[in-house]
This record gives C-alpha cells, structure tokens and sequence, in this order.
C-alpha cells in the first residue's frame, strides 16, 4: 500500500512539474524536457532555427500553425535559435535526440544537416533549404526527389532561370553581376553555380564575390559594388541577418541589388522574385502531420516546391536608384 501510495505522489509531482513549465501564448513549452512516448496522443517537436531573420520567422511560423491546425493541443513546440552558428545547431539538435522528441523541424540547410548528422531514426523535416540533394550531399546522378534516410521537407527555391531573365529585364544594359554570398552555405554555393550559367547564357560577365561570415561582409560587399553593375544576392542566411548592412553601402553607391527573396530584397533590393515562407512552413507543417499522425516515412515522401512564385519590388531604393519597375510587380510594403 506504502508503495502505491507513494507511487502516486511521484506520478502527481511530475504532472504538476510539467504544467510549470514557461510557455509562450500559443501555449508551446520553451526549452521544456520532451514528454515524448509519454502518451500517445501527445507529440513533442523539436524546432532549430538557424538564426532570427523575417524569412525563417516566417517557416517556423508557418510549420507551427499547419501542425497546430491538425493536432490541435497534442502538440508541444521546443523552439530553439542557433544565433546564426552551425555549431549550435549540433548542440540544439543532441538535446532533442536526448530528449527522444518525436520530429525534428529543421529550419535551414546548416539545421538539416545538424539534424541528419545527429539523428538517423527520429523524423526530420526540413524547411527553408535550396537543394535537398546538395544539402545532404547527395550525388546528382543519384537524386530521385527523395532522401532515402529520415528526412524529407519543402525547398524555398524559386526559379533561377526566371529570376535571371528578370535581372536582364530591369538592367538591360548592365554588363556585369556579381554574385554576394557566404561560402560558408551550401544552398548559397548551388545558387551561385546555376545563377553563373543562367546569367551567362545571357550574355553576362559574372563574378561571385564571398564572405565566410559576419565579419567581412562589409569588406566583400564594398568590393562587389566597386566591381559591378548589378549585384545579385541568393536566399542566404548569413546576407539575410546583415541586409540592412549591406543595404547601407549599395544603395549610397547607386548599385542594385537583384535578390532571392523578399526579406533581403527589404532591406537592401531593389526587386526579387520570391515565394512565401509561411507557406513554405505551412506545407511543411502538413508533412510533418503526415509523419507523426499516419506513420508516413520520411526517406520516401518526395520533396516539396511552394508553387507560388511573385515578382515584387522594394519601391524606396527603386525610387532612390531611379529605377522603373515594370507594373505587374508588386510593391513590398513597409509593415510586410
């Protein structure tokens, strides 16, 4: 009876516990130990955002919502920011590992291939990534649109043909582009690849021009200005944090910028052709569903494309650099 009773006070104590624990205002536990296999009808997921940007806010978003939607209260969110440091990303993944959470939600390529790296039975999926085959290394002649491990996810690739015939749409009589990036990301490094081809199929002279992080990308993007005519930025992570840095040196030097989503294209573009990260979230919340709720295996749900693309135009640096925006672009509004 001594055992029973005492049995009881302990089960109590941990449900109590686990009520205490700080939460945000949709109720997700912040930095909570997981309750994973605890009950059934209860999931926790693991989120690691690369860094604090609109775009990947946007993801994570979107993700939580979709998942919310389906499963209602079930779900418990432990969101976790890597401050724009790979490194942290292992770190942030080993404690969802340790805390046997049920998904992990990888918010960027550097968090994808963390989660990858340190899990190979806890589903992944991922969110804001170029090129899944790239990411994961992948071989190309062996890409079948899925990874054959447990991962899937959604792509926030918009097309790269497209946005290069857009550069050569607004500057027709520029001659040279320069390609601003951080050689630290691989979804960078496979954009700077395909944008090099497609813009020299147009008749482009193309130089990239890189930073290895935080430190010098104020140095590099000086040097870009000074060498180009246009200056062309991909869905990078590292030039989303500094935008409004860069913004502060091309649009006083008079150089545009043609960037690979809208985020950057804000603070420092004159236009972008670009897809919405909620929805990429969104989509990969539904995934993410189908996962946890109808056992769906991860290494053979195909990766995903928001189909949505728009062409928008950031209209003070337009104005500021005197550039016309033809009318079916859509002007990024100051509260977006």
């Amino acid at each position: 009876m001594k055992k029973r009773i005492l049995a009881s006070l302990l089960c109590a104590t941990m449900l109590i516990m686990a009520g205490c624990g700080s939460s945000d205002a949709s109720g997700d536990a912040a930095g909570a130990t997981s309750t994973a296999g605890a009950d059934s009808d209860k999931y926790t997921v693991g989120i690691c955002q690369l860094v604090q940007h609109p775009a990947l806010d946007l993801a994570t978003e979107g993700f939580q919502d979709a998942l919310h939607d389906k499963l209602g209260d079930t779900v418990v969110f432990d969101v976790q920011n890597a401050s724009g440091d790979s490194a942290n990303c292992g770190t942030i993944v080993n404690g969802f590992v340790s805390g046997q959470y049920d998904l992990i939600m990888a918010n960027a390529t550097p968090a994808l291939q963390a989660a990858v790296s340190g899990t190979t039975t806890i589903p992944v999926v991922g969110t804001s990534v170029t090129d899944y085959g790239v990411a994961l290394d992948i071989d190309s002649d062996a890409w079948t649109g899925t990874t054959g491990i447990n991962a899937t996810g959604v792509s926030d690739l918009a097309p790269l043909d497209q946005q290069a015939q857009m550069i050569k749409d607004l500057f027709p009589d520029a001659k040279t582009v320069g390609i601003l990036f951080c050689s630290a990301e691989a979804n960078s490094k496979y954009q700077d690849k395909v944008m090099t081809e497609e813009l020299g199929k147009l008749g482009y002279t193309v130089k990239s021009y890189t930073f290895s992080d935080t430190n010098d990308v104020a140095t590099v993007t000086q040097t870009a200005c000074a060498d180009s005519d246009v200056i062309y930025i991909p869905t990078d992570n590292t030039a989303a944090n500094c935008a409004e840095l860069i913004g502060g040196i091309v649009v006083p030097a008079g150089v545009p910028v043609f960037a690979g989503e809208e985020g950057i294209c804000k603070s420092c573009g004159v236009a972008t052709l670009t897809i919405s990260y909620y929805d990429v979230g969104y989509q990969a919340g539904e995934m993410a569903y189908e996962i946890l709720a109808n056992k769906a295996d991860p290494s053979t749900m195909e990766i995903k494309y928001v189909p949505d693309v728009e062409k928008k135009y950031n209209p003070t640096v337009a104005e500021q650099l005197g550039i016309e925006i033809p009318s079916d672009y859509i002007a990024i509004e100051d509260g977006e």
